[in-house]
């Protein structure tokens, strides 16, 4: 992607710092996603990805850094305005996070009661569901419960819930971890579908190389606590540093 200075950016990440103890997991990560693109960022297990990604939503605090979001410093602002903030980002979580107790309808209802009125949408509760519905093809699954429903139809229901306040921005945590090859192709090609149809601004978490190739315009590598490399994929597969070369072992 065109990164040059007519290129809005999202959000960014600047020197970000997280240590537990004398376990330094986050050492000055920068970052940085453009309008418009899909940024992957890889790491290997326990590198800091998830640390990076809860410091980004506010659910962990960094020991040091900024968290820019629309030019917003997330670290200076009041509750009210990162919750409002907040309703611009969706969020796939790693294992779907539905809401076992409520059928799909009312997973997606959870957050149009809390963000619906704020947010000034003029569809009904009724349309906004059924709109996510058919852009993750499962408008039939309404009424199942989380526990009638597969692990890819989860995923999917866990999409149309972080599509229902049409955010501009979506964090992808591992979206294709714990699922079979065939259906982790169809959620990429569904995250590759929502990107082309509202222009969302997407990271995306990941160890899965073939969902990083497919899905990425730029890929960040997490190594040491730092983005030790950044570039495209057939950027980073020619890249001869030893530790760029381990990701992409066949």
């Amino acid at each position: 992607m065109n990164t040059s200075v007519d290129i809005k950016t999202v959000l960014e990440l600047k020197d970000l710092k997280k240590s537990f103890g004398d376990n330094h997991v986050l050492k000055g990560f920068n970052l940085k996603l453009y309008e418009g693109e899909n940024l992957v960022v890889m790491g290997k297990s326990g590198s800091g990805k998830s640390v990076m990604i809860k410091c980004l939503v506010g659910l962990m605090q960094a020991d040091g850094g900024s968290i820019q979001i629309k030019d917003q410093n997330i670290v200076e602002i009041g509750q009210k305005e990162l919750d409002l903030l907040r309703t611009e980002i969706g969020f796939l979580f790693q294992g779907s996070a539905l809401y076992d107790s409520m059928t799909v309808r009312e997973n997606l209802e959870f957050p149009l009661r809390r963000h619906k009125e704020k947010l000034n949408m003029q569809e009904s509760t009724e349309e906004l569901v059924i709109e996510a519905l058919e852009n993750v093809g499962l408008v039939d699954a309404i009424d199942l419960m989380p526990a009638e429903l597969s692990g890819g139809m989860k995923r999917r229901v866990a999409l149309a819930r972080a599509l229902i306040l049409k955010p501009k921005i979506i964090l992808y945590d591992e979206p294709t971890t714990g699922l079979d090859p065939i259906t982790a192709k169809e959620i990429i090609q569904l995250m590759r579908s929502i990107q082309k149809k509202y222009g969302t601004s997407s990271l995306i978490i990941t160890h899965d190389v073939d969902c990083a190739r497919v899905i990425s315009n730029r890929i960040i590598l997490l190594i040491d606590g730092i983005n030790y490399a950044e570039g495209t994929y057939a950027e980073l597969v020619a890249n001869e540093d030893p530790k760029v070369k381990a990701f992409f072992k066949q």
